[in-house]
């Protein structure tokens, strides 16, 4: 056998085919595993969009996210009513000359239902709501009409104020959108001219106080339509709906809220959101942090109120009463003379109008102070027409105890000071935010910390200085009522309208009885400030 021996370059060139032999079939190997890899990604990748819309759908279809979602602060005022409060803002127009029923269902489906929301029912889920167009949706269920009868040896406002609060205490209808308005088209005025009387009953979670106030501007004689809102754009998927519903609304609004509050908390907010800002930042910082860590802290350890029969497990009955309008220029004027603000001069005479009823019940107020939340505008009112709710609670402790009206207008004055620099209305917006993401017990229970340390909910709105017509008809009074919640049993509103100033009243009939007693007593104590401030030694 003979062997051969190969030359080392033969050698070379046969080691050279076989690595480029080896090198094509990897290659043709690792491009035909990738072709795989591509295709069972391609693949995965779509199983994983198929999955994605059917949790979609089934989310949709669960949530009723097919409508526009309810922001969670809207949702915790829809999840407040109970059968002692519903949570309805209930308003008063007394119309002279009189309106017709025809007329003023054109009127409110011209104006009223440009605005989107009046338009749609709720509908409610384990995580929150949906508002939702009625299709079904019938004027004639919403704008109706009612005879008032004047009660034995009282008057047709006596029948009036009976009905306003027998209507604050009758739920509206959840299958459709959560308003009503009550026309009696045949009602005498105090004055005895003949003319009209509409009350107005308008879900909380529509919108609040200042919100409406745009409403009605639109619905009146010459009124302005809402500004077109641009269509907002539907969640694209799951993050992108919890993002939307959840997170943006509140944060932006914080933001907002804090904007409204002043400069300084917004530009400490956006040190906050940006730390590289030097040592002046920190400072800001810090001093935003202890005020609202502060303001915190005194709002969750808030004392119990003054123990008066004011106080109290409300029942399921309510009594209203309201007076005639006292010239808003003599309010200016005693407090022009003593360096306070109306709202000053309004809420101690309030504080003392109580303060006189409880004495007149054989009480003894001498040290004694009630609470009172005070709602706070959050928003730029340009953007009231958005309707919802843009708005904090801030605590106020009325000095009814103090029996001297220049002692006490002053107090009320330190009392106001101090709440114009804290952040507790924005806390307690927080809070409501917070509260609209939880199950309602979880809600009721954080939310009755209000309830157990107030006596009552105070509004003073500045409405109009001229007189408004609706429907070539003067608006002679216009009188409105926020909603209590949990237990606090009483609802005190100061509207100024028109040149004058008017004083309402909503409480719990077992609580107050007779909240007219407390009504008539608002005219006097102003006639004593006045009569005191007048008697003051002023500088030449």
């Amino acid at each position: 056998m003979v062997t051969r021996i190969m030359a080392p370059d033969n050698a070379q060139t046969v080691a050279t085919a076989v690595k480029k032999t080896v090198r094509k079939t990897a290659a043709r190997t690792v491009s035909k595993a990738a072709d795989g890899a591509q295709k069972a990604a391609s693949s995965a990748q779509q199983a994983a969009k198929v999955v994605q819309k059917n949790v979609e759908r089934a989310v949709a279809g669960t949530l009723g996210l097919s409508g526009e979602r309810m922001t969670k602060v809207d949702t915790a005022w829809l999840r407040m009513d109970s059968p002692q409060n519903l949570m309805m803002i209930v308003g008063v127009w007394v119309l002279q000359p009189g309106i017709s029923h025809a007329a003023l269902c054109e009127r409110v489906e011209e104006r009223l239902l440009k605005y989107r929301r009046f338009g749609q029912r709720v509908v409610e889920d384990t995580a929150g709501a949906t508002w939702v167009d009625d299709k079904n949706f019938d004027i004639r269920s919403h704008v109706v009409t009612e005879t008032l009868k004047a009660p034995k040896g009282g008057t047709l406002q006596d029948a009036l104020q009976d009905r306003v609060a027998a209507l604050t205490t009758t739920p509206l209808d959840r299958r459709r959108p959560l308003w009503q308005f009550h026309l009696v088209e045949d009602y005498t005025l105090p004055d005895g001219s003949k003319g009209s009387a509409m009350m107005v009953r308008i879900h909380h979670c529509i919108a609040d106080g200042i919100a409406l106030i745009s409403v009605t501007t639109s619905l009146v004689d010459g009124g302005l339509p809402p500004p077109e809102r641009k269509r907002k754009e539907a969640p694209s998927g799951p993050e992108d709906w919890i993002t939307q519903s959840f997170l943006k609304p509140f944060t932006d609004l914080t933001v907002k809220a804090l904007g409204a509050a002043g400069e300084g908390a917004a530009r400490s907010l956006q040190m906050l959101a940006d730390p590289q800002k030097g040592m002046s930042g920190g400072v800001d910082m810090a001093r935003l942090g202890m005020q609202l860590v502060g303001d915190l802290a005194a709002l969750a350890m808030m004392p119990d109120d003054s123990k008066t029969r004011l106080k109290g497990k409300p029942g399921t009955t309510k009594k209203v009463a309201w007076c005639q309008p006292i010239p808003l220029e003599e309010v200016k004027a005693v407090g022009k003379a003593l360096n306070c603000s109306i709202n000053d001069v309004l809420l101690s005479c309030a504080a003392g109008a109580i303060g006189e009823y409880l004495k007149n019940m054989g009480d003894d107020v001498t040290g004694q102070e009630i609470r009172a939340m005070v709602p706070v505008n959050l928003r730029p009112l340009d953007q009231a027409y958005k309707l919802g709710n843009r708005f904090g609670l801030a605590p106020l402790v009325l000095p009814i105890g103090v029996a001297n009206p220049i002692e006490r207008v002053y107090e009320v004055r330190k009392r106001m000071n101090h709440m114009k620099g804290s952040y507790q209305p924005l806390l307690a917006f927080s809070l409501l935010a917070v509260a609209g993401l939880l199950i309602k017990p979880a809600q009721d229970a954080m939310l009755n910390l209000f309830g157990k340390k107030t006596t009552a909910v105070m509004t003073n709105v500045p409405g109009p200085r001229e007189k408004l017509k609706f429907l070539g008809s003067t608006i002679e009074e216009n009188i409105f009522w926020v909603p209590q919640s949990g237990d606090v049993g009483m609802g005190v509103s100061i509207l100024s309208y028109g040149g004058g100033v008017q004083f309402g009243l909503i409480t719990d009939a077992g609580l107050c009885p007779n909240p007219q007693a407390i009504i008539d007593e608002f005219e006097p104590e102003f006639a004593k400030l006045s009569i005191v401030t007048l008697m003051l030694p002023w500088a030449d």
